[in-house]
């Protein structure tokens, strides 16, 4: 079973390896590790992906990251794929080279989750001040025939359902993270992504979303 474990620990030498050293002695593989953001304080927050044995429980991993000095478990959620910044690119490689632009549009929704550690994205047009769902990746929440309201999304945010009336219910269910970013400067059209039971994004993973998108946008109007 893998996992994806978000972790905060200390930016200094060695941290990383003896927390590597603790998970391996759980039977956990590691499968991939990112740097999702550095804090002021001296600490930088990983996403891992780890692999346990079937007869190895989730706590097994959280007991033994805690017995790391200065190493706090965030959260930890069972995981299908890695933290892929090389399948990133392979994802922008594949779009610009797509001769068909309609099926590239569903192969780049269905693969997006993978390479953001999300579970589901949902691309959104404006259509006459309504917003109209073109695509979902196959995880994503069934289409429930509403058409919201657009709303102004000058770049990539975090979506709040507590706040923000117009999200579909199902979108935040089992305490789902959400995020959007425009991939047209108009913002015609709009990517979502969803975590299911989290971890939230954080600014910095948004900050990429946005990058992200904006490149995707500037590859699907050539």
């Amino acid at each position: 079973m893998a996992y994806l474990i978000r972790i905060l620990l200390p930016d200094r030498p060695g941290s990383l390896g003896l927390l590597a050293d603790a998970i391996g002695s759980t039977g956990g593989d590691i499968q991939s590790v990112d740097v999702v953001q550095a804090f002021p304080d001296g600490t930088v927050m990983d996403d891992m992906v780890v692999s346990l044995p079937s007869t190895v429980m989730a706590d097994a991993l959280i007991t033994a990251a805690h017995e790391v000095e200065g190493v706090e478990v965030d959260s930890i959620r069972p995981f299908s794929g890695t933290v892929d910044r090389r399948g990133q690119i392979q994802m922008l490689a594949e779009l610009a080279a797509a001769s068909n632009q309609k099926s590239s549009l569903a192969q780049l929704i269905d693969n997006i989750p993978r390479v953001l550690t999300s579970n589901w994205a949902i691309l959104l047009r404006v259509d006459g001040g309504k917003l109209q769902r073109v695509t979902a990746s196959p995880a994503a929440p069934e289409d429930d025939g509403t058409s919201p309201d657009a709303f102004d999304l000058p770049e990539a945010r975090v979506l709040r359902p507590d706040v923000e009336e117009w999200i579909p219910e199902s979108w935040a269910l089992l305490d789902t993270a959400l995020a959007a970013a425009p991939l047209e400067k108009d913002g015609s059209l709009i990517l979502v992504l969803g975590r299911v039971g989290g971890p939230d994004y954080l600014p910095s993973e948004v900050q990429h979303f946005g990058n992200l998108a904006t490149i995707l946008g500037r590859l699907l109007r050539k």
